[in-house]
């Protein structure tokens, strides 16, 4: 089956908008913050599935609707739209103009479905919309309800990363889980108070310093979309809990499972591109847990990169690879955010993608979506907006981006002519299928 016939297999799309069920106020805006505005070509991309049961079947599209209302009074600024101010910064304002919903019919089994290969299985079920080119009409995000033959659904969520990043994106759609399974709603999450944009000096980067984490692009304007030089796909590799715990102890005494996957991808990424893009320098994003956050809506997460400039990681033993990675980790996040224009906004970053960039997934609740005691069976999260070297998602225990593995998992975001040469390195060398 190709790609095309699978997205055919997905039809009869009908677009509809929910708000929030009280109106947000007069002239509300939610101020993006610096580290915000880095984020802003980026996206991320969830498909939660769900086996047949007559809990989730027996829903309908008002079922499904309804505690949306008390759920986005919650999250009133998703619904919103971006604006500028008078020198260009942008900013959200809370005009309650609403998220998109989309209902979707696949002609496949459930079953049929999670054989398809990762990259062209995700996509025709999240919408892929990007912020622009006409940013005052533009969502921030999209949940799409796809029914299966035979029973089943998926559901998708966009979620624009402007708003946060994907531990912010998951609490966020779990809320909705939540009170759709009958739990009250929370205490106003955010407050409504009308703000007026508050002026921010004009600064430079420091001169001494630039971040090695983020790459500026040409700017964008009104239209968030990164363009890439090569053809970008996903797909996800599992590494059993066996596997996993045989490297760590047999080369990787004390270092975590996160420093141990990030280094094993990297040698062997540096093997496909060796005499090529070989990358010596790494990014590392890393969450704050839900515990050490400050604000609801928040991109929270640490900037970091790592170096071999010394030698090529392919020279490196795995184990002196992910020392590094646990030990030399330079802190960029201030440096990054200090890099945008206080009063402009810019200038326009990539983050995921300018190097080759490991994402620490734990903590970000996946398996949290419950549909009134139901659990999704799979769930594939991806980021889209990933600049030409790529990025790795890394999920250290769990394997929380699939069936519930007690190993760890890692989700691609390459060049497409890389990915299965990258296998070919993960099973030669490691006997990682």
């Amino acid at each position: 089956m190709g790609v095309n016939s699978d997205a055919a297999a997905v039809y009869g799309h009908k677009l509809s908008t929910v708000v929030p069920g009280s109106v947000s106020g007069e002239a509300v805006v939610h101020e993006l913050a610096d580290v915000d505005l880095v984020m802003k070509l980026h996206y991320v991309r969830t498909v939660y599935y769900f086996e047949q049961h007559e809990t989730i079947d027996g829903l309908t599209i008002v079922d499904i609707k309804k505690p949306m209302f008390p759920w986005l009074n919650s999250y009133f600024p998703v619904t919103g739209r971006i604006r500028r101010t008078e020198a260009g910064r942008p900013l959200i304002k809370c005009n309650d103009c609403g998220v998109r919903i989309v209902e979707a019919k696949c002609c496949r089994t459930l079953e049929e479905w999670l054989r398809v290969p990762h990259s062209a299985r995700w996509r025709p079920l999240v919408p892929d919309k990007v912020l622009g080119p006409e940013l005052h009409f533009s969502p921030m995000v999209y949940v799409q309800f796809t029914k299966f033959k035979c029973g089943g659904t998926a559901i998708g969520y966009s979620w624009s990363h402007v708003l946060g990043d994907p531990v912010t994106g998951t609490n966020c759609i779990n809320l909705w889980g939540r009170l759709l399974g009958g739990n009250p709603p929370p205490k106003s999450l955010l407050p409504h108070s009308a703000r007026t944009p508050t002026g921010r000096p004009a600064r430079q980067a420091p001169a001494s310093a630039t971040p090695l984490s983020v790459k500026q692009v040409e700017p964008v304007g009104d239209f968030w979309l990164v363009t890439n030089a090569c053809k970008m796909a996903t797909d996800s590799i599992t590494i059993t809990e066996s596997r996993l715990e045989r490297l760590q102890s047999e080369k990787l005494n004390g270092v975590p499972a996160f420093e141990m996957i990030s280094a094993l991808f990297w040698r062997c990424l540096a093997s496909v591109r060796r005499g090529g893009r070989e990358p010596r320098v790494v990014t590392i994003c890393r969450h704050k847990p839900r515990a050490k956050r400050c604000a609801q809506l928040s991109n929270e997460q640490m900037i970091s990169t790592v170096s071999t400039s010394a030698a090529s990681p392919v020279d490196l033993d795995l184990a002196e690879l992910a020392q590094l990675v646990s030990k030399q980790q330079v802190d960029e996040t201030k440096l990054v955010e200090e890099s945008i224009d206080g009063d402009g906004g810019k200038p326009d970053f990539v983050v995921y993608g300018a190097n080759l960039t490991f994402v620490d997934m734990e903590g970000v609740d996946l398996s949290g979506l419950d549909i009134k005691g139901e659990k999704p069976v799979q769930v594939d999260c991806v980021i889209d907006g990933v600049g030409d070297e790529g990025a790795v998602l890394v999920f250290p225990r769990g394997a929380d981006a699939g069936g519930g593995s007690k190993g760890g998992a890692a989700v691609l975001i390459l060049p497409e002519d890389q990915i299965m040469k990258l296998k070919e390195v993960l099973k030669r060398e490691f006997d990682i299928a």
